[in-house]
């Protein structure tokens, strides 16, 4: 029977054990004591990453947990998920709420509560596709940095122990407005840090996450579709289980304004096509090269009759925003990399300027009241803020490629 856990530890991140698991044993006694007994909330609850955080949260068996997301057939099923799994801990005081964070309804809940210990912020949009018109582009600001200033003020008002929101390496040096939308909800989180303490961690590829490229490859090879992939794109990648362990490590025991990340050598990256190709192995097929989505289309016929030759387009990439390689440090920053066994930490982050943020704020909400507007106009607000965000450009979405 295939394992996707037992796929993605031998063939993509290629270790048998997290990562992050030493550190974790050397921490142990400390995440006990900052969590034991804690309320916690965590936002985009059932996503990859904030459900791994949620079961990576529970090990510790905080007093109550509440677990916020829009998908209302994800959170059901993240809930029968923790109640089938043996020793889990789930607390009595145990809610999951399908709202948004940024509704008047979750307001309510969040004070009727009295706020909470621990928050954990993972409502993201995370895809580059987002950026393919000025629709997307506003709905992805919207939710990684405008509604989260909502969430701020309101956490302000009952100051957490610990805040933690989800970055992403793209944010780092940002070629695509989604990396600079992480990059500028930092400083947003960050200009919060005088009131309570505040962390984030920038991430690699969670290996299969929820509308990733290879859980794509899985879904095609089921229907006996083509797998299509970028053949020059190499990215890091971690486990469902360490993303939750690495938010875990930075939202308990990182500094105010701390920055986590994994340690990884150049090696350690893997291209997508190679995922897809290793993907097939292991369901007995053999990859067979096509010149085109329509040809990969034809072959894939084939497959109804028994046929081992799977169809793969693979391609170099050429589409807007698309970073050919991942970094997770600039070199305007610094880093411990002595603390932590598996984790770096960028440290030494100001509290950013709130006057340049408001500035911000003020364009990108004028922008968005207009009638039209274009997508030039939004990367040159980002731009302005952000003075190396280099933004890639081609005129191609990956919603126009299969």
């Amino acid at each position: 029977m295939f394992s996707l856990d037992q796929f993605i530890n031998q063939y993509v991140i290629k270790r048998s054990a997290s990562m992050f698991y030493p550190d974790i044993k050397a921490n142990w006694d400390i995440l006990s004591e900052k969590i034991a007994g804690k309320s916690v909330l965590v936002i985009g609850g059932a996503g990859s990453i904030g459900s791994s955080f949620v079961r990576a949260v529970l090990t510790f068996k905080p007093a109550a947990l509440v677990v916020v997301d829009t998908n209302e057939n994800a959170l059901a099923e993240l809930t029968r998920d923790l109640r089938s799994t043996k020793g889990m801990h789930v607390p009595k005081d145990y809610f999951p709420y399908p709202m948004d964070f940024s509704s008047p309804v979750f307001e309510k809940m969040f004070r009727n509560r009295g706020g909470f210990d621990i928050v954990g912020n993972f409502s993201a949009h995370k895809h580059v596709r987002s950026e393919k018109d000025i629709y997307s582009m506003e709905a992805l600001l919207q939710n990684n940095v405008l509604h989260a200033k909502l969430l701020l003020d309101l956490l302000s008002e009952y100051p957490p122990e610990e805040y933690f929101c989800v970055s992403t390496d793209k944010a780092a040096n940002p070629v695509n407005i989604m990396g600079a939308s992480k990059r500028i909800m930092e400083d947003v989180i960050f200009s919060y840090s005088d009131k309570f303490p505040v962390k984030t961690a920038r991430f690699a590829n969670v290996a299969f996450s929820n509308g990733s490229l290879p859980a794509g490859f899985l879904a095609r090879i089921q229907k006996l579709q083509p797998l299509s992939a970028p053949s020059d794109v190499r990215r890091y990648f971690v486990s469902p289980e360490e993303s939750g362990q690495l938010c875990l490590l930075s939202c308990i025991l990182g500094e105010n304004r701390a920055i986590f990340f994994p340690k990884f050598n150049k090696a350690q990256m893997m291209t997508f096509d190679a995922i897809g190709t290793e993907l097939l192995k292991v369901y007995g097929y053999k990859a067979l090269k096509c010149s085109s989505e329509e040809e990969a289309m034809d072959r894939a016929e084939d497959l109804k009759t028994g046929s081992d030759l799977y169809p793969v387009y693979y391609t170099i990439s050429d589409t807007s925003g698309e970073k050919s390689f991942e970094e997770f440090v600039t070199d305007t920053e610094t880093a411990d990399m002595d603390r932590f066994c598996s984790l770096g930490v960028i440290t030494g982050k100001k509290i950013p300027d709130k006057e340049k943020i408001a500035v911000l704020f003020k364009n990108l909400n004028m922008v968005f009241e207009k009638s039209e507007t274009a997508k030039e106009e939004i990367v040159a607000i980002l731009q302005k803020y952000l003075p190396n965000f280099e933004h890639i450009e081609t005129g191609k979405s990956l919603d126009s490629k299969m």
